[in-house]
């Protein structure tokens, strides 16, 4: 069954959220190391996997943190925009990019955490980069689908980069085999119908632990609840 677009429109409203600017960001971090520091200490580079917690009071957030034990609920990779500022490029309403700093305000507390393709993996960036853009304009997939028509966020990352390379990054996971009981009337409300259970997704924090990533860098962002 189809989503109403009346539903789709106003959740996808819902999870756009006020940004306001306020992050800077200067100073450089050393590679492969992560760092619990400040905002401020990120240093961006283009092909960086940004992950987030949504603000709290949205059903679709709150499902998608509790199905995954994760407060990963959002994701999305650093670009630098023509004029030569950092961007995040991400599927949230349609996919597109916004300002890093406008991106970073929009999370819980402003905590974020970076990963970065490990060095043996740098030459796949320039096709990874460019691959994210066939996405441009598609709509936020509330039905959490691996098709082209609606797309998600962490999908939106494992695509690019599969189109680039031909292979996965991250492993997908059925929903049946997540922590979807407790969750089940938001899944009803977005689905129209019963758990897809056998549906196969990527999600946030499958996706950070695929092997070609390393984390380089978080404010003291948690992983888990």
């Amino acid at each position: 069954m189809s989503l109403p677009i009346s539903r789709f429109i106003a959740a996808v409203a819902v999870l756009g959220l006020c940004l306001s600017p306020t992050v800077g960001f200067s100073f450089a971090l050393k590679k492969g190391k992560a760092s619990a520091k400040g905002s401020e200490a990120y240093r961006p580079q283009a092909g960086d996997v940004l992950f987030q917690a949504l603000p709290k009071g949205v059903d679709l957030v709150e499902a998608i943190e509790g199905v995954t034990r994760s407060n990963y609920s959002h994701c999305g990779v650093v670009l630098k925009g023509k004029d030569g500022s950092w961007k995040v490029f991400e599927s949230i309403g349609l996919v597109g990019a916004i300002p890093l700093k406008n991106w970073v305000s929009r999370g819980r507390g402003k905590k974020f955490s970076v990963f970065r393709l490990k060095e043996e993996h740098a030459p796949e960036l320039p096709k990874f980069k460019s691959a994210l853009a066939k996405y441009t304009g598609r709509p936020y997939d509330l039905r959490y689908r691996m098709d082209d028509k609606f797309i998600y966020c962490s999908e939106l990352v494992y695509k690019a980069y599969r189109d680039a390379t031909g292979k996965p990054l991250g492993k997908l996971a059925k929903l049946g085999d997540l922590n979807w009981r407790p969750y089940v009337a938001t899944i009803r409300k977005y689905e129209g119908g019963d758990p897809p259970l056998d549906r196969e997704m990527i999600t946030p924090i499958d996706l950070s632990k695929a092997p070609q990533l390393q984390k380089v860098f978080d404010n003291g962002m948690a992983e888990q609840p």
